[in-house]
């Protein structure tokens, strides 16, 4: 086992692994900013370095920085939280030239599902239900409108290297096929660097389900259930819940079993999630993350399991604890991501927070960094912290998560807690009968 880790992140998720390094009784290290000085994460850490100025750009996405933060420190090992570099091949590869250790995937593996197109190409040869959709990407709108055709509208371009809603455009009809085509590739330009895009059938009033996979790198690997993340605003999560309201156990083993032999075939190393669009009980993927997920709290409260810990366990070469017969999903779980915006136009608001209170309690949990008198940079992510509450089924769940949220106090700021609880209020959030389209419409009634 691996003596000290130093956490390439910052914020909540840096010190959720901190935490499991010490309950593990391994040494961490804290990377930061300038601007991240004061951080909780730097505080709570066993030690720290600073790896330049505030720009993401010059310290948490600086690869001769962090090594270099390995070297003098003797870290021997690297986890990359989400976000920032934890899903860079180039730096994982770098990280294993200098003998240390990725907690995470193999270069290779973090390639093959970073490109959307060779991703589904890889997914359909394992037998993983796909989008109906281009073959490859398409380099000419002559060979656009044709494919569209073909698929039948609506449909949807996407960056072959897109992410988070940027470089997507729908085209309802053959009349909007030009202007998407062209306005997709010239955004994955600007954001990516690359413009190509594919082409995939638009699904009209799908769920966004996804399922956490866990593998050995040796051949073995499991599946910890879904979570349904279908509350999304600019393709963005805001709300995840587990177990999904819309699937049974029957379609959860069936599902689940075809993504875990998916990732066994391949000899997947560490957490993964496969990510699908679901709608009238059929299953499409549309990507794979290969890191930890934003949300992986739901899946930990419903099955009973530490997937940083395990993380940590199969990077050192351990063998994996996780055994598919005794991962049964018990009681439901939901994770609001609660960000430093203003309501009702979601802008940004960094700024000194004066006073702090999460909320506690049976079934309560509190990712987050904040504390009272902490000072939020505007350089980096809005998530200031994340709400998991736990119940025996989802009713109590929710009312659960209503109290949580009523505990709560921010003060200084403006945080996105006051949507939480108009939300709960809703039939259809009570009811489970959401889809990925339902919030943004409901905020336009609003």
């Amino acid at each position: 086992m691996f003596k000290k880790i130093l956490i390439a992140n910052r914020g909540e998720i840096a010190l959720r692994v901190i935490r499991a390094c010490r309950e593990m009784g391994i040494q961490s290290v804290a990377v930061h900013s300038t601007a991240d000085s004061d951080a909780m994460h730097v505080r709570m850490a066993d030690e720290s370095v600073c790896i330049g100025p505030p720009s993401g750009t010059q310290s948490y996405l600086s690869i001769p920085s962090i090594i270099s933060a390995c070297e003098i420190t003797g870290a021997e090992a690297i986890h990359p939280g989400y976000g920032f570099l934890s899903e860079n091949a180039n730096f994982v590869s770098i990280v294993q030239d200098h003998g240390l250790t990725f907690i995470g995937p193999t270069a290779e593996h973090i390639n093959v599902m970073g490109d959307k197109i060779t991703a589904k190409e890889t997914m359909r040869k394992l037998g993983v239900p796909c989008v109906p959709g281009s073959d490859g990407g398409v380099p000419t709108l002559e060979e656009a409108r044709r494919v569209a055709e073909d698929i039948g509208y609506p449909v949807i371009v996407k960056a072959t290297a897109g992410g988070g809603g940027r470089g997507m455009k729908l085209a309802k009809t053959a009349k909007d096929i030009d202007v998407a085509f062209q306005t997709a590739r010239s955004e994955a330009k600007s954001a990516f660097g690359n413009d190509e895009v594919y082409i995939e059938k638009y699904l009209t009033l799908p769920r966004h389900i996804e399922i956490q996979v866990f593998g050995d790198g040796k051949g073995n690997a499991v599946h910890l259930g879904e979570r349904d993340c279908s509350l999304q605003r600019r393709h963005q999560k805001v709300f995840e819940e587990a177990p999904s309201p819309a699937i049974d156990q029957e379609t959860r083993s069936r599902i689940g079993k075809v993504c875990a032999d998916a990732v066994a075939s391949i000899n997947y190393a560490g957490a993964g999630t496969i990510e699908f669009l679901f709608e009238d009980g059929e299953f499409y993927f549309i990507e794979m993350n290969t890191r930890l997920q934003v949300e992986h709290p739901v899946t930990e409260a419903v099955y009973g399991v530490d997937l940083v810990a395990e993380q940590i366990r199969v990077a050192a070469g351990e063998p994996m604890r996780l055994k598919q017969e005794e991962l049964l999903p018990k009681g439901h779980a939901i994770e609001c991501r609660i960000n430093a915006e203003k309501l009702p136009e979601f802008q940004p608001s960094p700024g000194k927070v004066t006073a702090f209170h999460a909320p506690g309690g049976l079934g309560v949990r509190m990712d987050s960094a904040l504390y009272s008198g902490y000072s939020i940079p505007p350089y980096y992510d809005s998530l200031i912290a994340k709400l998991i509450v736990y119940g025996e089924d989802r009713a109590s769940a929710l009312a659960r998560l209503d109290r949580a949220l009523g505990e709560m106090i921010v003060d200084g700021i403006h945080t996105t807690t006051p949507l939480f609880g108009a939300l709960l209020q809703e039939p259809a959030i009570q009811s489970g009968h959401y889809n990925i389209h339902w919030l943004e419409k409901w905020l336009e009634a609003q």
